[in-house]
């Protein structure tokens, strides 16, 4: 196997304080080694960059200097006394000496004091040969304890062990306060205090609460940072420590986090953030930090399976005979119904690599364009949308950028949940002083930022996302906010001259919109001037833009601000997508989209298409093929008969679900891949185990365009990575494939994808990550896009009509139904309900406001219908002002909710995003599963039966 990465990169060394920015540079001599370092750094990193490490406690780089534990005290010449190295900033000239007699007696009786309140059960502690007191301990030379363990101490203090992932034992605290600090610094939450003062003080969550029943969020910045067995990993505690570790990258949301997994033998023990991870800089969240059993559960699919009929058991094969039976299956198809009727689609949980090779199977072995991905239901109106205004199909910043900006406007997003360790780095800048600006129908928790101004909400009725950017423009312009020089120097003047003469239209006045969006003029008045007049003003959004019916205007509508204003092409402003799984910007780069190959080259283009034919050796159609709701609408028609899907759950995640389940049950031959028997498994005639994340190598692209790589932790449960399997079925099918690493398909992709051209596994092992464009432009990426230009050219302004949704509220269907997601789960659950997870998230329920459920006889924790155009389920109420009058809310990880039963077919009209943001409901009291939901339940019973019941393969 290919190998690039050195293990030895995956040691990190803590060097005590955070760099500084300075172009003004310091030198000094530390022990008679001069060193040159930054104006501002710290006595400590300034020591540790020469390889002196000055004992600490307290201190940790991603901590602002603290001061408190007194070890790291040094002689500085011509100065009295001895000086926390942590606290004390270089000087030029300055002669510092870390170790005389004196610091190691000084040293010493610091730890003494240490020591004194803190238990010697050093071998059978669970951080034993991981733990930074007993480090100290022997750094400083300490020998006895003269004070004993008698005093008045913490010894008897009783473990908390209420969180599913941590224990904190206050018996062990140092009250070094670390853990309080890096809550506050790098999450934010502020969950943790120090109560009391002196010999008393103690950390606390909340208001000494359990860890559970506090308002921690089980990041593990606080397990992290402790440098004892005061806070520690279940796992650890159970396992032992890890012995060895592999950075690779999480498989949860598109914030690409870097993590170290941390391992014994093949035992994969803790997920630590790896601090030179390019998108999380150390930080994490409770999925990628904890939630990783789901890759070992035994729900796991591990042997391949195959059945003439979903009304039959499964029986168990050996690769070779499932690989031959399902392409035996897709031929015949075929030869019955033509090269058109089968298809593909790809995963956004998969990796680059894997999502290339399906998309190239489908247009090589099945020989059509009838590949899609799942990027279908949530973010193509965003590679619409930019494509047709900025000319490229992704965010334009990277996630640091957002410390540069002054106003903050967050729509459709909640990060906190979806996409927290981004939230935690864009509330940091809100405590600096930034300003948020949240249009959303609902109340998010990033508008109750502690320690910032309070965000300016703008609650906005479901459906009226257009009428709204029209609004702000309408002020911007009107008022004479726009940037002039950028929009003469930047942006097509016709289009320019179209739009101004739209926008200024009265009807688009923001006291014209109210009687639309709900949102009080004198609001978005207020919320136009504070980002017209912001010196850099940043625009992030999420699923509550795009899956929308006018989705496409939306993203071309934030597009048309964003140039209004001049907020591109520099570090604190930009259009910011905030991608929901992992490689959803991957899954579109590499070509998933029917009318697209890798690197969005379109089909109908010959000098695009050629040099694929000629790499690949096939000819490829000029028309683009099917999409997934026409493949759905195909197979319940009867014309599409074969599917291949690879790591996608389209049953429980497209919308109008009982649709779905009729064209999956009307397929003739349905191949799944995947961890699990997901809800889209059971109609499968072929289940093909998947890999897990920890299983393969290969990249992500994340929502930052970072291509970060994947490292194999574990071997493949079942043998073979994701893409091995694709590869296997293609030679199956007739036509060749041969790779032996997935570093040669990224070899391949680069060769056939301009912005991908000078991309390499060698390049990102080097350079930790990479952001595309990579090409001879951009030898080492593209952090910040659009600096000088756009792809296009020159910004082109769209004009935005706003046109009302179908789906409309009404005396039958009074309610208006949003979807979202929660913090403690992911998009369908298939990973974290298989989880300690679900401790926190056990179903989905529905949130309604107080005056609609009293209208309607409704208690908190009632069971309620749901009852829309399509569908009806039923879910447990939970009373909640965070929802508006008229508006409720549900999240989807749970299959059995059956929230996508009631979700229409709408959709975007350029792109086909279903409008999950809309649905007309009506709710009442029920004390009964819906009829959909007691079917489920028994098919689900018939099909998991069918799964343990899986004989052997017939003998031939």
């Amino acid at each position: 196997m290919l190998q690039y990465y050195d293990p030895a990169q995956a040691a990190e060394i803590d060097l005590g304080t955070p760099p500084v920015a300075s172009e003004t540079e310091v030198q000094l001599t530390i022990d008679g080694v001069a060193v040159t370092v930054p104006a501002g750094t710290s006595v400590m990193r300034a020591a540790a960059l020469t390889g002196h490490r000055i004992p600490k406690l307290c201190a940790s780089d991603n901590l602002e200097a603290f001061g408190s534990c007194r070890l790291c005290l040094v002689a500085i010449e011509g100065r009295r006394g001895y000086p926390a190295a942590c606290t004390t900033p270089v000087e030029d000239g300055m002669k510092v000496q870390t170790q005389t007699q004196e610091l190691a007696r000084l040293r010493r009786n610091v730890m003494e004091l240490y020591i004194s309140d803190h238990p010697l059960d050093c071998l059978t502690c669970s951080a034993n040969g991981n733990c930074e007191l007993q480090d100290m301990a022997g750094a400083v030379g300490l020998r006895e304890v003269r004070y004993g363990y008698d005093g008045d101490n913490h010894l008897d203090a009783q473990p908390d062990t209420s969180n599913p992932y941590f224990s904190f034992d206050p018996g062990k605290c140092i009250v070094c306060s670390r853990c309080v600090r890096a809550c506050e610094e790098v999450q934010g939450t502020f969950a943790l205090t120090i109560q009391g003062r002196g010999f008393d003080s103690t950390v606390a969550a909340s208001q000494d609460d359990p860890f559970v029943d506090s308002e921690c969020v089980s990041c593990g910045a606080c397990v992290q940072a402790c440098p004892t067995a005061t806070l520690m990993e279940n796992s650890v505690i159970e396992m032992g420590q890890p012995d060895r570790s592999v950075v690779t990258t999480c498989a949860y949301c598109g914030v690409g986090c870097s993590f170290r997994a941390e391992m014994k033998g093949n035992e994969l023990v803790r997920m630590v953030p790896h601090k030179d991870g390019h998108a999380n800089h150390g930080h994490s969240c409770v999925k990628g930090r904890f939630a990783f059993g789901y890759a070992t559960h035994p729900d796991r699919i591990t042997t391949p399976m195959i059945r003439d009929s979903i009304h039959e058991p499964w029986r168990r094969v050996e690769w070779d005979e499932a690989i031959g039976f399902a392409a035996r299956r897709l031929r015949d198809i075929q030869s019955r119904h033509g090269r058109d009727s089968i298809g593909g689609i790809t995963s956004s949980r998969c990796t680059n690599e894997e999502t290339y090779l399906v998309q190239k199977l489908v247009r090589t072995a099945f020989g059509n364009n009838n590949t899609d991905t799942c990027a279908r239901v949530c973010h193509s109106p965003t590679g619409y949308g930019l494509k047709m205004t900025l000319g490229e199909s992704a965010g334009t910043q990277t996630f640091d950028s957002v410390m540069h900006a002054d106003v903050i406007l967050v729509i459709g997003a909640n990060p906190t949940d979806a996409h927290p360790v981004f939230a935690s780095q864009l509330r940091r800048r809100l405590r600096q002083g930034a300003r948020l600006i949240v249009a959303d129908p609902r109340s998010i928790d990033l508008l109750r930022t502690v320690h910032a101004d309070e965000g300016l909400h703008l609650p906005l009725r479901p459906g009226t996302n257009v009428a709204l950017i029209n609004a702000l423009a309408h002020v911007v312009v009107t008022e004479g906010l726009e940037d002039q020089d950028f929009i003469s120097r930047r942006c097509e003047p016709d289009t320019y001259a179209a739009w101004r003469t739209f926008i200024t239209d009265p009807r688009h006045a923001p006291e014209a919109t109210e009687a639309v969006t709900g949102v009080p003029a004198e609001q978005v008045r207020e919320a136009a001037r504070l980002f017209g007049k912001a010196r850099n003003a940043a625009i992030y959004y999420g699923l509550g833009v795009s899956e929308h019916s006018q989705g496409s205007t939306m993203v071309m509508g934030i597009a048309n601000l964003a140039m209004a204003t001049g907020n591109l092409g520099r570090e604190g402003v930009g259009v910011n997508p905030l991608r929901g799984q992992n490689n959803v910007q991957g899954s579109c780069d590499m070509g998933s989209f029917p009318h697209e190959l890798p690197g969005y080259q379109h089909v109908a283009v010959d000098e695009l298409r050629k040099p694929f034919e000629q790499a690949w050796g096939v000819t490829i159609g000029r028309e683009a093929g099917l999409r997934i709701p026409n493949m759905l609408d195909a197979a319940v028609d009867g014309s599409f008969k074969g599917l291949y899907v690879q790591g996608e759950d389209i049953a429980q995640s497209d919308p109008n679900t009982r649709h779905v389940e009729q064209a999956l049950e009307s397929l003739e031959c349905l191949i799944v891949q995947d961890l699990f028997l997901n809800e889209t498994a059971k109609f499968a005639h072929v289940l093909l185990p998947g890999s897990s994340f920890l299983e393969k190598d290969g990249t992500f692209t994340n929502a930052e365009r970072r291509i970060n790589r994947v490292r194999q932790v574990i071997p493949p449960l079942a043998g073979k990575a994701d893409w091995e399997v694709t590869q296997d079925l293609s030679n199956a099918l007739g036509y060749p494939m041969n790779y032996s690493h997935p570093s040669e398909i990224m070899d391949e992709i680069a060769r056939l994808t301009p912005t991908f051209r000078s991309v390499s596994f060698e390049k990102i092992d080097r350079l930790g990550s990479i952001q595309w464009p990579c090409n001879e432009a951009f030898p080492e990426g593209t952090p910040i896009m659009h600096v000088a230009e756009f792809p296009i050219g020159l910004g082109r302004f769209m004009q935005t009509e706003y046109v009302p949704t179908d789906e409309k509220s009404n005396s039958r269907y009074p309610l208006l139904l949003t979807t979202g997601r929660i913090l403690s789960q992911y998009n369908v659950g298939a990973q974290t309900r298989r989880t300690r997870n679900s401790f926190w998230h056990q179903e989905d329920v529905l949130d309604i406001h107080p005056q609609d459920a009293e209208d309607r006889g409704i208690a908190d924790g009632d069971w309620t219908g749901i009852t829309s155009r399509a569908g009806n389920t039923v879910l447990r109420a939970r009373i909640s002002t965070r929802v508006q009058p008229g508006v409720v809310y549900t999240t989807f990880h749970h299959p059995v909710s059956g929230a996508n039963v009631i979700t229409t077919d709408n959709s975007d009209w350029a792109t086909n995003c279903p409008e999950y943001k809309v649905t007309a409901v009506q709710v009442e009291k029920v004390h009964q599963p819906s009829n959909w939901q007691k079917r489920h339940q028994a098919d689900d019973r018939e099909q998991r039966g069918y799964l343990t019941g899986a004989t052997p393969a017939r003998e031939s």
